[in-house]
């Protein structure tokens, strides 16, 4: 073909960064008691900016989980097969101890050091993220039952991915799973019809379905099964001890909007056995601590797709010139710029904040058990609901490169509304909001201290705290405003954060853009006294 042009005022690729050069990012992870595990961070978010991890993300987003009902001689086999792309995101994010490697370390800081692993790591691609996020939760609902944490925690905890189906003691680690919601139900989990019946032996058989089973490839599944004494959770393995394949059938795999890498299922329980997790009658009991892990991987992976986002905006401002300047130094394009990376600092401090706490609960702490409980469902229902926005404006910012699969910015986009729809969707996270408000003082307090930390840091800060706690103590329609009342609750912890802990500029730009009425319905509308230089100095991609 003849030569008809010249290529050029087109980005570079955003290719070989570090992704883990956030000072967002560094600065919590000293502050939350991880500090020692900078190094390993640091290595990871270098490999999760590079040309390798982009190219393994795109292959394991456009090759989707294919599942095989049966082998070529007609035997039921219920197997998924992934890309190869698949299983190197997988292995090094469990030989990087994303997993559930933390509740085998002592050391303080642990927790919050696989937080920031998990947070770069999914940065390259989010989709793996769900059967890593699914067994690191897995192992607190797991020590309900000490025998049977004695007897998988070793091999949950293991840095080693050791894929396929085979009995669970002769593999070198296991991978949990979740099998609860139903057609019938949904989040209400308690009209679930799936029924579990003891059997001689002291197991249990299951008999029902599952319309929405995460990670189904993986070795252990926590269910929840109706038994006399009410709904009761349960471990069912893929592969019994024998070698046989354990009684449930994978029906399809969901066809998702997004999370494409990652196999959904729907399942059926014919006589599944299962042994007995914590106490008969109290299985959404037993289950709340593995919800309270994936609802902070929620937030933790909604911070990273909005970091990763920013990269990619910012990145194509800084090379991209229009109407003889470089989009970044456009004054309007700047307040967009400065807007998104003020909305993914906050979310970063957030779930930093949030992984502190909950390190610290595990340790024993309960002022910072008691504010995890009612931080964490606020964080889930805000950070999670921001990231579709944030993401949508930051494609945006590229124009029509952004629309086009190659930018990497649709399959961020697809990934946007996922967090905010698992372990509960808006509604879910504000209304158990409202549960903690009434019913757990201690929590409620320790989030009242938790604000007052930063008093009289800013008097704009101070009146919406005023407001906030003005309408925490009016019972009148508390259901009707559970939104409204959660999401101010969300950007005043968000301002607390930055208030104490974060540069003038990006602090005083959030307090007055978010609480004194300078922000309106879209990115980019941040008041004239914005320091954009400041603040986008912060969100620049490095390499």
């Amino acid at each position: 073909m003849a030569h008809t042009h010249e290529v050029f005022n087109q980005p570079s690729p955003l290719a070989d960064h570090d992704v883990s050069a956030d000072p967002a990012l560094l600065e919590g992870l000293e502050r939350e008691g991880g500090g020692w595990a900078v190094e390993e961070v640091r290595e990871l978010g270098r490999l999760a900016g590079s040309a390798r991890a982009r190219s393994w993300a795109e292959q394991a987003d456009t090759h989707t989980p294919v599942l095989r009902t049966h082998d070529r001689y007609g035997h039921r086999i219920d197997e998924v097969d992934f890309h190869p792309a698949w299983h190197v995101l997988m292995d090094t994010a469990v030989t990087h101890g994303l997993h559930a490697a933390p509740w085998a370390d002592d050391r303080a800081g642990a927790h919050v050091a696989r937080a920031a692993k998990f947070f770069v790591w999914s940065q390259a691609e989010a989709g793996h993220g769900c059967p890593i996020s699914m067994t690191y939760a897995a192992v607190p609902a797991l020590r309900h039952s000490p025998d049977l944490a004695a007897r998988f925690e070793p091999l949950l905890t293991a840095r080693v991915y050791d894929f396929g189906l085979r009995p669970p003691h002769t593999k070198r680690g296991l991978l949990a799973g979740m099998s609860m919601t139903e057609k019938q139900g949904g989040s209400d989990v308690r009209a679930n019809t799936t029924r579990a019946v003891a059997a001689p032996d002291g197991t249990y058989r299951l008999r029902g379905h599952k319309w929405f089973t995460s990670a189904p490839m993986n070795d252990l599944f926590l269910t929840l099964a109706q038994t006399a004494e009410g709904l009761t959770c349960f471990l069912v393995p893929r592969v019994l001890e024998d070698g046989s394949r354990n009684a449930l059938t994978l029906q399809r795999l969901k066809d998702k909007l997004g999370n494409r890498s990652n196999a959904s299922a729907e399942l059926e329980y014919d006589g599944a056995h299962a042994w007995l997790v914590g106490e008969p009658g109290r299985g959404v009991r037993t289950i709340i601590e593995m919800v309270n892990a994936t609802r902070l991987d929620c937030v933790i992976g909604s911070a990273a797709g909005m970091r990763a986002a920013l990269s990619e905006a910012v990145h194509h401002a800084a090379e991209r010139r229009a109407f003889g300047k470089r989009l970044v130094e456009q004054p309007l394009m700047r307040n967009v710029l400065a807007d998104l990376a003020l909305e993914s600092e906050a979310a970063t401090a957030l779930m930093l904040r949030l992984a502190g706490a909950a390190d610290r609960a595990v340790r024993g702490d309960a002022r910072e058990a008691a504010f995890r409980r009612l931080a964490v469902p606020v964080g889930k229902f805000w950070v999670t609901k921001r990231q579709v926005a944030h993401v949508a404006e930051a494609l945006e910012c590229l124009g029509g490169n952004g629309y086009v699969e190659e930018s990497g910015l649709p399959r961020l986009f697809r990934e946007s509304p996922l967090n905010s729809l698992w372990e509960g969707s808006g509604n879910v996270a504000a209304l158990d909001v409202l549960r903690a408000l009434r019913r757990e003082p201690d929590s409620v307090e320790a989030f009242r201290a938790e604000l007052a930390l930063a008093e009289g840091a800013d008097p704009r800060l101070d009146a919406a705290v005023h407001r906030l706690l003005a309408d925490l103590a009016d019972p009148e329609s508390a259901e009707y405003r559970a939104r409204s009342t959660v999401a101010a609750m969300a950007v005043c912890l968000q301002a607390s954060l930055l208030v104490r802990h974060a540069p003038a500029a990006v602090a005083d730009a959030f307090v007055a853009s978010r609480l004194d009425g300078g922000a309106g319905p879209v990115p980019g509308t941040l008041p004239p006294s914005a320091d954009t230089e400041a603040i986008l100095e912060r969100a620049r991609p490095r390499r």
